[in-house]
């Protein structure tokens, strides 16, 4: 079992306030899976637009929450830390399902697993819950590209 903190995941993730979306692995088998978190506070920039009235995390920030948990597997299973000429993209979303509203205070708890790995392009299914409801699933696609 491995687990990361903040520190170890800014080393293997570029990306930073207001779009870093993962504050803890709890668990990561290497070429299987991995579980994180991402606690969802008020202070969050996008809850002063979405909406005023009745705080909601935007679907596609969960959806990129699980983008970034899988590509923090992704690293861990080829043992690679990416630089700054390394960019891990969204290839495809597939089967997205929003099943309940995300807001301040949740702790979202991702579990995205590996499906399949084939010429650069990772398949995943990634499930996030808040206690032991499903907030939102998806079957994610990535890949990993030398930019610049």
């Amino acid at each position: 079992m491995t687990t990361l903190d903040i520190h170890q995941i800014l080393k293997q993730l570029p990306h930073r306030y207001p779009i870093l979306l993962v504050d803890r692995v709890l668990d990561l088998e290497l070429g299987k899976s991995i579980r994180a978190i991402k606690n969802v506070t008020i202070n969050e920039p996008f809850f002063t637009g979405h909406f005023p009235h009745r705080p909601v995390m935007p679907g596609v920030l969960m959806l990129e929450a699980m983008a970034q948990a899988a590509a923090l597997l992704s690293f861990a299973t080829q043992g690679v830390t990416p630089d700054d000429k390394t960019v891990y993209y969204f290839a495809g979303i597939d089967a997205a399902r929003f099943k309940r509203p995300v807001e301040p205070g949740d702790q979202l708890v991702m579990d995205v697993t590996l499906e399949r790995a084939k010429a650069g392009i990772y398949k995943f299914k990634g499930i996030t819950r808040v206690g032991e409801e499903i907030a939102c699933e998806a079957e994610l696609m990535c890949t990993m590209r030398k930019v610049g």
